[in-house]
């Protein structure tokens, strides 16, 4: 879609409620548009975009979702619930669905909600905190997200509460987001000493190409713990570009892990900001690539506090023609003293046409730090495919064993037992089936 297409848009979507609400919400979409069209899409000249290449979203005409009932019911969606007892907030093409939300499991005190009943029950917070941890300045897809932005979901968990469940966001596209944009907005705040997890969950119900344009902010205030899990499996045919990004108070911890096995073109950012000593950050993750996929991965972890910590590990397993990008950097203040930080990067090729771009980066000012960083790229152990065929195993079977092996190390790092086990059974069928033709 062109720039123009994109403000023919905004001009009618502003027209048609883009201007209902507070008064600064119209106002905060307006900043986010002027800054989105001032940078536009980025290049490949663009450091950060070097590897990945937006031209077939840039370049392709996508229409924002229309409003219009949905099909979709809770059969359609139960085999992406992983636990159909946990609270699940749904969004069919960006639309909250009531009818497919349960809140059972949730205690009292914490508060969830939409985006836009928070907007009638509680403008002021959400003036106070949405759009300040996702900046526009310097991300044009969190620019365009924060102008189109209309629903989403809202997590507020209260000083010294546990939510002892996850709480499951799950978006889902169907046929009616066939060549539409989809803007998803989630903002989660976690109060002193509490501690949450959170799933977000992409899905596509149907093959149509689609752009889902996605933001996450979180904010942790001090002591509190948030695990958040990103689980990306879109049609092969979609575009998904996904912005977490978090800022951490005094000894607060937060896990991330993204999981991407879908679309044909995708890119992750996961930001955070170690704000105040003490903080602990810990970003994971695994992309299962095949055909001519495309998936990126750029992580930020901005050190602005002294004694904190940071561990970084993302696998890849890349087939046949795909291509996986890995772009994390580690920035230490010249006060962040103390500063203990690990990154590295590993990548399964089981194609000689498949590549990986991986670049993980330290940049560091502070002269009292441990920090280190590195990156692998190989093919199968020879050794231990030996070693299983000489068990009398066959040398697909053993390839698949070694290959589900690599990827079940990295979900390893999942704590939620429900959710590891899933996943951990979709890549065995992923490659079980690649064995079995």
């Amino acid at each position: 879609m062109t720039l123009a297409s994109y403000r023919d848009q905004f001009a009618a979507f502003t027209d048609n409620g883009g201007r209902a609400g507070p008064a600064w919400l119209p106002a905060l979409r307006r900043r986010a548009f002027d800054r989105f069209a001032a940078t536009g899409f980025p290049t490949t000249r663009d450091e950060d975009w070097h590897y990945t290449s937006v031209s077939p979203i840039a370049e392709s005409t996508f229409r924002l979702v229309r409003p219009a009932a949905s099909s979709v019911d809770l059969s359609a969606i139960a085999p992406y619930l992983i636990n159909p007892s946990w609270s699940r907030l749904v969004f069919v093409n960006g639309r909250f669905s009531r009818e497919l939300s349960t809140f059972a499991e949730l205690p009292a005190e914490v508060d969830v909600t939409t985006l836009d009943d928070a907007l009638r029950t509680d403008a002021a917070y959400l003036e106070s905190q949405l759009g300040e941890h996702a900046r526009i300045d310097h991300n044009p897809f969190a620019a365009l997200n924060t102008a189109f932005v209309t629903d989403g979901a809202v997590v507020r968990i209260p000083a010294d509460c546990v939510v002892e469940k996850p709480i499951h966001v799950l978006w889902v596209s169907d046929a009616a987001a066939a060549d539409a944009i989809v803007c998803p907005r989630v903002l989660v705040t976690a109060g002193r000493h509490s501690r949450v997890s959170i799933i977000e969950s992409f899905v596509g119900l149907a093959p149509e190409r689609s752009f889902t344009n996605s933001v996450t902010e979180i904010r942790l205030d001090d002591g509190a713990r948030v695990d958040h899990h990103r689980i990306q499996r879109e049609s092969t045919d979609a575009f998904h570009v996904g912005t977490v990004q978090a800022t951490q108070r005094r000894n607060s911890v937060f896990h991330s892990f993204s999981f991407a096995a879908g679309a044909r073109l995708s890119r992750a950012n996961i930001y955070t900001t170690l704000a105040e000593p003490g903080c602990e950050a810990r970003l994971n993750g695994l992309y299962l690539l095949s055909g001519r996929q495309h998936c990126d991965h750029q992580t930020y972890v901005h050190h602005a506090a002294e004694l904190c910590v940071s561990r970084e590990m993302y696998k890849g397993i890349l087939d046949d023609e795909s291509h996986g990008v890995f772009n994390g950097k580690v920035l230490v203040d010249a006060v962040a003293q103390k500063t203990d930080g690990k990154q590295t990067n590993h990548t399964l090729l089981l194609s000689d046409r498949a590549r990986v771009d991986t670049k993980p980066q330290l940049e560091i000012f502070a002269d009292d730090v441990r920090c280190t960083h590195g990156a692998t790229v190989g093919r199968l152990d020879e050794t231990a495919l030996f070693y299983l065929k000489s068990r009398g195993i066959h040398r697909d079977t053993a390839r698949a064993l070694l290959t589900y092996a690599f990827a079940a190390e990295a979900l390893g790092e999942i704590e939620i037992d429900e959710l590891r086990d899933a996943l951990q059974a979709l890549a065995f069928e992923r490659y079980n089936d690649s064995v079995l033709g």
